[in-house]
Order: structure tokens, then C-alpha cells, then sequence
């Protein structure tokens, strides 16, 4: 079994909590909810890229 990265493992998951929380908006017709989770998910997944690239760079991935 490979090494898991548990922070990767952290932003996946952050990241479909988000796109849940898109979902859950939507239904309940909450607009600033909806942008909430938008903002948070481009944050959550902006970070896990940068994070991916700085460790691919430093060889610890």
C-alpha cells in the first residue's frame, strides 16, 4: 500500500462538503449560502493545488 497523503485526503474531502453545501443552497433557494460554498470551494481546492505543487517542487510527493 502506497503513502497516503492524509492532508490531500483533508482537501477532497473539504471539497465535496462544499459542493454538497452548493446542493443544500440551492434547495432551500439560499443565494448567499450558495456563495458561501462556491468561495469556499474555490479556496478549498485553490489550496490543496498549491500545496500539491509547493510538495511536488520540495520532492515530497
Amino acid at each position: 500500500m502506497k503513502d497516503i497523503k492524509w492532508i490531500f485526503v483533508f482537501f477532497s474531502i473539504s471539497a465535496v462538503l462544499a459542493m454538497c453545501g452548493i446542493g443544500v443552497a440551492v434547495g432551500r433557494s439560499s443565494i448567499l449560502g450558495a456563495i458561501i460554498s462556491i468561495i469556499a470551494l474555490i479556496l478549498i481546492m485553490g489550496y490543496g493545488f498549491k500545496t500539491k505543487k509547493k510538495m511536488r517542487e520540495q520532492g515530497t510527493l
